[in-house]
């Protein structure tokens, strides 16, 4: 096993993926960028809903999205990013997992990973963290990992 820690800060559009140097200092070895998820509703969706007959009638009515796309988006980004988390707890890079995330997106995260992934969380913290140093993300986890 290389490294024992790995501490995912994310965001719907970005995540970064550090692990524990000399115990204590963390180490960015993984960026994931998803720039779909800073879109505006407008621009991920076609310009003008579907179509659809209704069985007891020749009118048509519009269908509007089941989904905001933004949060699909976000959605999206979540399943990419917890099936390469599981890779990786499945190869044995890491054992234990810390996640530090934006509120709306850790919420999506979690329940996107999968259950062995879960009892690999030692800690979640609800704060986007994704713009700061490795040096400043350090100061949110305990002393030591």
């Amino acid at each position: 096993m290389n490294n024992s820690v790995w501490v995912v800060a994310a965001n719907g559009a970005k995540a970064r993926i550090f692990t524990n140097e000399d115990g204590n200092k963390l180490k960015e070895i993984e960026t994931f960028e998803h720039p779909a998820s800073r879109l505006h509703d407008q621009d991920l969706v076609s310009d003008k809903p579907g179509q659809e007959f209704g069985s007891f009638s020749h009118r048509r009515s519009a269908i509007e999205p089941s989904i905001d796309p933004h949060k699909n988006e976000l959605i999206h980004f979540a399943q990419e990013l917890s099936k390469h988390i599981e890779h990786a707890l499945n190869t044995n890079v890491f054992k234990k997992l810390y996640l530090i995330a934006s509120p709306i997106f850790l919420g999506i995260l979690r329940k996107s990973l999968h259950e062995q992934v879960q009892k690999a969380v030692v800690l979640s913290i609800d704060k986007d963290l994704v713009g700061k140093s490795a040096a400043e993300i350090r100061e949110y986890l305990p002393f030591t990992l």
